[in-house]
Formats: structure tokens, sequence, C-alpha cells
């Protein structure tokens, strides 16, 4: 892999490598990193990654090139300014509703902020980052006392405290680091949106590929509801002397009328009292911005920067949302009134075009993850961020003769150049797939069971024999599963139902504590099972006999009414792709590796993951999904399964 990563390096040509569990696939693309001669920016999808890249191996990889002069083995992480703490905030305090600058919240709250400003000063002092990874355990509510967007920022310039400024030291250190390490949601900004937040650079690391797609996404998903709009114009009040702020609270209550009177769900069209909402909005924000004060004193006021950052993105949000693009998918969201009411959101039908004109286009880009290969073969993944499967300098992967050519997946109905049904950029983006394999032998480590026998899962939720299979396998293992479930009532119902029947053993819910608290309970005692939905099925690692056992209630398909999903797939199926196998198979496909690998972490682990869904081994699509699992020994037998799991849990039973 480091080789494929340097001659990717050297040639400009893009690199998709599938590595897995244990194959050292950091270090890999560290190394050829570090000899490259440009700077080269690694992206990640969660924080574990980065603290790992940043703590453990960069340390240790620096150490061993020490004394080397012509290895520059400087790093910097770069994060969005967000994420760190603001001294002018802490310092001069907090605009109220009216933007009013008020010093400490009341109660506890504020007792909460004061602690973290000490923290933030301490920080400052030491020549700390002011990364809200190294702060106190706080909540989302105390962290925005503390810290501000990019667009309620002064600016170094303008602020008092610049040159002490968290985010623009962490700027600074970028600026002068051969490798920057940063999340797949800037680099998104930077590279797909066109606004610099990265130093120079003309190397891209993906590693967590499986990931970018749904965060750049994210990253370009906008939100609006008439709360958000009113809470603008409280804020633009006391900076403008005309009506405008009136004017665009009236539009939020226009705004609020027109969503309360939608159902929830896609809009394939516009309705004409929602347009007309969306204008006025966007006219009165527009009107509010221009009537703000432009001198060189309002710029530097934090209450008024605060409250034009939030009436310009209201207008940009409204702006976006009245333009009704094809290339938009828009939907309401319907939210509990105490968090604002119904909402209106709008993100891009497909990505793959940005990526391809602003990123591939423009920088030489290695996507890595232990899962880039689906159904057997890359077309899924390349497609879904721009490259096109005939651009592969080398042939791809023929399927095995289990999986016949309409199930193939992406790429298995179209002609193969093009990218999730469109034409993409014109000029060509060779690439290279590499899967350099696993230390793990799945085969002799891991069983699949396939559940065929039990009934297919219904809309209501887990029915008698599931709860049956989940408790027989869960008794036969002695605890030590991981059940990861469609749905939280699908986990909590097989929580109680396992907590009845098995009452020795202990069970936990994803709900019931943190996450991480969930998670050390899991590891400490191997007589627990740990049931819940997607953050588990990516997020977790539990190597040794804590996790012998990995249920999976149904293949998780995208939900039929989940609004973009549905929207991509209907957009495959009218550009003559198969939308069911280019969408929703691909991304269950995704979700069943990722969640399969959940068993098995290193070489001694032993296990098994039984899915419970039948149409795994009966539909047709079930190939192009198996292909997409580790090489696992597969079998139909419960009672071969039951007796597996009993000799792990008691290996010294004669």
């Amino acid at each position: 892999m480091a080789e494929a990563v340097a001659d990717a390096l050297r040639e400009r040509q893009h690199l998709l490598v599938q590595a897995g569990t244990g194959t050292g696939k950091s270090l890999a693309y560290l190394v050829p990193s570090l000899l490259h001669g440009d700077r080269v920016v690694i992206a990640t999808a969660t924080l574990a990654l980065q603290h790992q890249l940043v703590e453990r191996d960069l340390p240790r990889l620096v150490e061993a090139v020490g004394g080397h002069d012509d290895v520059d083995p400087s790093y910097a992480v770069l994060k969005g300014r967000s994420n760190y703490a603001c001294l002018h905030r802490i310092r001069e305090g907090v605009p109220d509703d009216q933007g009013t600058l008020v010093d400490v919240p009341a109660g506890s709250l504020g007792a909460e902020v004061l602690a973290m400003r000490e923290w933030a000063e301490g920080e400052a002092t030491s020549r700390g980052t002011g990364e809200r990874d190294n702060a106190p355990r706080h909540t989302d509510r105390v962290w925005r006392q503390v810290s501000v967007s990019a667009r309620e920022c002064l600016g170094k310039a303008r602020c008092p405290f610049g040159e002490e400024c968290f985010a623009e030291l962490a700027k600074d250190r970028a600026a002068d680091s051969q490798l920057v390490v940063t999340n797949h949601s800037l680099l998104a900004i930077d590279a797909v949106e066109g606004i610099p937040m990265i130093p120079d650079y003309d190397v891209v690391v993906v590693d967590e590929a499986h990931e970018v797609v749904s965060r750049i996404t994210q990253a370009a998903t906008d939100e609006l509801s008439a709360s958000e709009v009113e809470r603008a114009a409280r804020r633009a009040q006391r900076h403008v002397d005309g009506d405008e702020a009136n004017d665009l609270d009236d539009a939020a209550g226009a705004l609020g009328d027109a969503l309360s009177a939608l159902a929830p769900g896609r809009l394939d069209s516009l309705p004409g009292d929602l347009g007309d909402a969306l204008v006025l909005v966007r006219d009165a924000a527009r009107a509010c911005v221009g009537a703000m004060p432009k001198d060189k004193d309002a710029d530097a006021d934090a209450g008024r920067a605060q409250a034009k950052a939030m009436v310009q993105e209201v207008f940009d949000h409204a702006d976006r949302m009245a333009a009704d693009l094809a290339t938009d998918v828009l939907w309401r969201n319907d939210r509990d009134p105490a968090r604002g009411g119904p909402q209106l959101c709008v993100a891009p039908l497909q990505v793959w075009g940005p990526m391809r004109d602003k990123l591939l286009a423009e920088k030489t880009v290695v996507f890595t993850s232990a899962t880039l290969m689906l159904g057997g073969d890359f077309t899924a993944v390349a497609t879904s961020v721009g490259l096109k499967p005939t651009e592969r300098v080398t042939a791809p992967e023929v399927p095995g003769p289990d999986l016949p050519a309409s199930d193939r997946g992406p790429g298995g109905t179209d002609g193969g150049d093009r990218a999730d049904g469109g034409d993409g950029g014109q000029d060509p983006q060779p690439w290279r797939g590499l899967d350099v394999g696993s230390p793990f032998d799945y085969g002799k480590q891991a069983i699949l069971y396939l559940a065929r026998h039990l009934p297919p899962p219904g809309r209501d939720g887990l029915g008698s024999a599931q709860l049956d299979e989940i408790t027989d396998l869960v008794d036969a293992a002695q605890g030590r599963t991981l059940g990861l479930f469609s749905s939280r009532r699908a986990a909590e119902t097989a929580a109680e139902e396992v907590r009845r029947r098995l009452p020795h053993l202990t069970t936990l819910a994803q709900g019931d504590a943190q996450l991480a608290e969930l998670g050390r309970q899991f590891v400490e005692d191997p007589h627990t099972c740990l049931f819940g939905t997607l953050s588990l099925w990516q997020g977790l690692d539990v190597p040794g006999e804590t996790c012998q056992l990995v249920i999976i209630d149904r293949i998780p398909f995208p939900r039929p009414d989940d609004p973009l999903m549905s929207a991509r797939q209907r957009a495959v199926d009218q550009a003559g792709g198969n939308g069911f196998m280019q969408v929703a198979a691909t991304h269950a496909a995704l979700l069943l590796a990722q969640g399969s690998g959940r068993l098995i972490r290193t070489t001694e682990d032993r296990g098994v993951v039984a899915v419970l869904d039948p149409r795994l081994a009966t539909a047709r699509y079930g190939g192009f999904l198996k292909a997409s699992l580790p090489p696992m020994w597969a079998t139909q037998d419960a009672q071969v399964v039951r007796q597996a799991l009993t000799r792990l849990a008691t290996p010294n039973a004669p």
C-alpha cells in the first residue's frame, strides 16, 4: 500500500485502497506523505482516528525519521473555527437574543461556563490549542457560550485578541507543516464549496473514505425554520434604524404558516405559498443586512457581527431554497415544537459532480478504508466520489459466479462511463484500485449465520421468532453480544426481552447512558450485551472476548420515506440506471460490512455474525450484499452456530 500511495503521488493518479483492520494502513499513507515534496492533507471522518494519528502514529513516525535532514516531519491539526474556544467571546461576553453582550448566564449553566472560561484562559497562558476535544466534559449549550462560528468571527485584523486566537494559531501551524490532519467536513468546505480553509496543498488522503460522501452531503445541507428567522430578526433589531428587522419578523410568520400547512417529507415541487414565503424571507433578510452600518467600528462590534452573520445565513438558505434547483432535494422535517417546530431542509441530489470538478480535477486524492469494495469491486464507491469505471487504469474485478450481471450494483446496468447517472467533468481522471487484504483468516475466525428460516422483517418491528432467536444466541454466547438494530425501538424491545429471559446477564441499551460509558461497561464484563443503532455500527472497537457475537436484525436499507435517498434512487432510475442497486443496496452493503467488521479486530478474535433477515440468503441482491462482507464461513444451521458460541464462551469445558 505504501508503494502504491507513493506511485499515486508521483504519477498524480487517484488511488482507492481497501485496507482491512490491522494492516497498518495509516502508516502506509503517512510515510509516503512525509516523503512527498509538497504539503499533504489527511482527512478523517471520526475524532477517534484523528486522535490515533496525532497521539500515536505521527509521534512514532517522527521519532523514527529523526535525524534525516531531507524529511520534513512537521504536522498540525486543523479544524473548523467553532471547534476552538473564542477568547473574544470569553473575555467580552456573549450577545443575548437582542444582541446585548452579557457576561455569564445564571444558575448551573453559569458555573459550567465559568469553568470552561478558566480552562480556556489556561490554554491561552500555556500556548495550548484551545480545542474542544481537550476541554473538560461539557454540553453543546455550554460550548456555544465560549465559541463562535466562522461567520460570527470578527476576523484576526479586527479582533483585539486576534494574535492569541486559537483558530488563527492553528492555521499558522498548519501553514508551517508538511502534513495537515483535518476532517471530511472542513475538506468539503475548502475543496468543494471553494471557501479557503486549509493552506495550499496538492494531495489529499481521505481515510475512512466510505464516509466521505455522507459527510460532504451533510456539509452542503442547509436548514431553515420560522423560529430561526425570528431569532435572527430579534438580533438585528437593535442594529438597524428602519423597519427592516420587523419586516424579517413578519416574513418568519409567513414561513411558519406555509410550513405548518405541509405534511412532513420530500417536496417534489415547491408549493406556491412556501415559495412566496421563502421569497419574503430572502428579500427581508437582504434588506436587513443592507441596513446594518458598514463603518469599520461597526465591524468590530461582536453583537452586530453575530447579528449580521445570522441574518446573512437566513438570506443564503432562503435564496437557495427559493431557487428550487433540480440539483437540490427539498423536504419538510417535523420537529418537536420545543425544538423550534417544522423545519425546511435542502441537500444536494448528488455530490459526485462537485467532487469530480472541484476536488479530483484540482488535487491528487487517495481514498482508503477497510470498506471500499462493495459487491466485490470498487465500482460503487468510485462512482459515488466522481470517478468513472472506464478511467480505471487496470481491468476491474470480475464478479464471482454467484453474482449475476444484473446484481453487480453500481456500474452493472449503465455503460460504466457515467457516475451516478450523469456526465461529470470532461477531463479524464485516471485512478487505480488496490485491495491489500487482511491479516485475519475470516474463514477460520468467523461464522456468518444466515437465519433463512425466520420470517421476513415487517413494519411492526421484531416478532416473536426473531426475539426467540436473539435470546437463544445470546444465551449460548453467555453475553458477549453486540446487537446492531435498524431502529431504537427494535434495540429496546430486544434488550427488554433478553433482560426478562436471561436476568443473569447484563443487558445494556443505547440511551441507558452516554455511549462512552456503555462501551466501558461492555468491555469490562464479558457477560454483557450491548444493543443499539447506527452509532454502534461504525464507531465501536471492542477486541477480545468482549464481543463474540454480532447480531444484525435486518438488512439496513434506507427508509423508503427518507427524502434524500429516495430522491437519489429515483434520479438514477430516470437516468436509465438501477436506482435500487446503486443507492439502496449500496447503502445497505456499506453498513453491513461496517457492522460485520465489529467482530474480528485482532488475529486472536473468534465469533459469529448473525443476520436475522432471510433476504440475505434468498433475494437476488443477496449475492451483492454477501460479496461486500468479509469472507466468513457461512451456514444456515442454527444448531451449529449455537454450539460454536457455547464452545467460545466455555473454552475449557469438556
